[in-house]
C-alpha cells in the first residue's frame, strides 16, 4: 500500500509539474518550430489571429496594446469589440513580417520590432544559438506570462492562455517600445529588383 501511495503522489507530482510547465514548452516548442521552418507546428502552438490583434495597435502606436486585454468573461463586449478590430492595411504588412518563421524565431531571442526585417532581409544559414531564457512574469491556472530582453533591456513580452489540461497557445506579444525600420511588403513578381528590402534597415538587435 505504500508503494501504491508512493506512486500515486508522484503522479500527482509530475501531473502539477507538466500543468504549470507547459507554457514554457510552448515558448520553446515555438523557437524551435521556428528555426525548423516549421509552420504547422506553429500553428499548434499560436493562435495567430488574437496575436495579430495583439501586434497591429502596437504598430499603430497604441501604447496600452503592450499589454494582454482582459479575457472574454472578464470583458465580454470588449472582448467581441476587439476580436472584430483589423490592423491598418499599413499596420498589417508589419504584423504579418514579425509571424513568418524566421521572426518568430527572432522574436524569441530578443530582437523586438527588429525581428520583422528577418522577414525580408533574412541572416545567412548558420546554426541558430539557444537564445535567452525565458523570465516568468505571472503564471496562473489559464494564462501565463514570460519576458526576454536584450542586452540593452528592452523587453519583449509572451503570453499564453490555456486552451486544455496541458495545451497553451501563444495569445498576445508585447513588443519593446520605440520604433524599428519599416519593413516594405515584397513586391510583385517583376516589379524591380530593390522591391521587398527594409527601409532603413540594420542588423537585428
Amino acid at each position: 500500500m505504500r508503494a501504491l501511495g508512493n506512486l500515486l503522489g508522484m503522479a500527482v507530482a509530475v501531473a502539477v509539474i507538466g500543468f504549470f510547465a507547459a507554457p514554457y514548452v510552448g515558448f520553446f516548442g515555438i523557437r524551435s518550430a521556428a528555426d525548423a521552418g516549421d509552420q504547422a507546428g506553429l500553428e499548434k502552438l499560436i493562435d495567430y489571429a488574437a496575436v495579430r490583434r495583439s501586434l497591429g495597435p502596437q504598430l499603430e502606436g497604441r501604447a496600452e496594446a503592450t499589454a494582454p486585454a482582459p479575457g472574454f468573461l472578464e470583458d465580454p463586449i470588449g472582448a467581441v469589440v476587439r476580436g472584430l478590430e483589423r490592423p491598418a492595411p499599413d499596420a498589417a504588412a508589419q504584423v504579418e513580417a514579425l509571424l513568418t518563421p524566421v521572426a518568430l524565431a527572432g522574436l524569441t531571442r530578443a530582437e523586438g520590432r527588429f525581428a520583422a526585417q528577418r522577414s525580408v532581409t533574412p541572416a545567412p544559414v548558420e546554426e541558430p544559438d539557444g537564445g535567452p531564457w525565458p523570465t516568468p512574469r505571472h503564471w496562473g491556472v489559464d494564462r501565463a506570462r514570460m519576458t526576454v530582453a536584450d542586452d540593452g533591456g528592452s523587453v519583449t513580452t509572451f503570453t499564453f492562455e490555456r486552451r486544455g489540461l496541458y495545451a497553451w497557445k501563444l495569445v498576445h506579444i508585447g513588443l519593446p517600445t520605440g520604433t524599428a525600420p519599416r519593413v516594405e511588403p515584397a513586391a510583385a513578381p517583376g516589379a524591380g529588383t530593390g522591391a521587398g528590402k527594409a527601409t532603413g534597415a540594420s542588423t537585428p538587435r
